[in-house]
């Protein structure tokens, strides 16, 4: 199991991490034992589970294993996870993690007229959306620029005062090199528009609009498990084109 996106920033020992790791490999025995019975199994105290606890962002113990366990499917191979993931496919709620004035800050924003251009940016897998939503806008007149993080940095840098606003795809919201391109922007006035998933990450929390989907395998960093965060990428987009559409004064 990868947890380096679950782990990065959070400045965790490495007997912290030993920890983390034997729980979310016996969440159900963790729940059973609790605090003392995980600090006696991994020959530590009960200060170093609570102070992981709060490390990672959770109020305390038992919000910690509720938070794991929404992270972790424990029967991966099961029928209710094949039900699950089916369901969370077919049962497409593109607004459950997200705020109807997220979605009219984003039309502004595309309705606002400028000589400058929309910068849109994606690395890995996250390039896809990110390429369909720069010929979707292409396609209705609006000027853009896209680029991954294969691409010069040039493109971007060379291109800050022309930039009327940065649409960023990352699933985990925590990749440096996107942070990196963020933080720069934001250093120059540009306003960031974020497509992350729906768990608590650095760029959504930079961005002055941010979209959130459910990413089914959350810990599944290199997408190797079938997820649906990108086909609802893919949907939430038409969505908010769709939107666009309606709003007249876009055109």
């Amino acid at each position: 199991m990868d947890i380096s996106k679950l782990i990065a920033n959070k400045g965790l020992s490495q007997l912290e991490i030993k920890v983390l790791k034997y729980m979310l490999e016996n969440l159900s025995l963790c729940q059973k034992i609790g605090v003392r019975g995980i600090s006696k199994h991994n020959y530590t105290s009960t200060s170093t589970v609570m102070r992981l606890a709060k490390k990672l962002g959770y109020s305390g113990f038992i919000d910690m294993i509720y938070g794991l366990s929404s992270l972790i499917k424990e029967d991966s191979c099961g029928s209710e996870y094949s039900s699950e993931f089916l369901n969370s496919l077919s049962n497409v709620d593109l607004m459950k993690f997200n705020k109807r004035n997220e979605v009219d800050k984003f039309l502004d924003l595309l309705s606002r007229e400028s000589h400058k251009s929309i910068f849109i940016y994606g690395t890995g897998l996250s390039y896809v959306p990110a390429e369909y939503l720069y010929k979707k806008l292409m396609i209705l007149g609006k000027s853009c620029i896209i680029a991954t993080g294969s691409d010069s940095i040039g493109i971007f840098e060379n291109n800050l005062k022309n930039i009327h606003f940065m649409i960023v795809f990352s699933k985990s919201g925590e990749t440096p090199i996107v942070i990196d391109k963020v933080s720069t922007a934001k250093k120059n006035g540009i306003k960031i528009v974020s497509f992350t998933s729906e768990t608590d990450n650095s760029l959504s929390s930079m961005a002055d609009v941010c979209f959130r989907i459910q990413d089914f395998n959350k810990l599944d960093d290199r997408n190797l498990l079938p997820n649906t965060f990108y086909p609802k990428t893919f949907m939430l987009i038409e969505l908010l084109l769709f939107e666009l559409t309606l709003n007249t004064k876009a055109f």
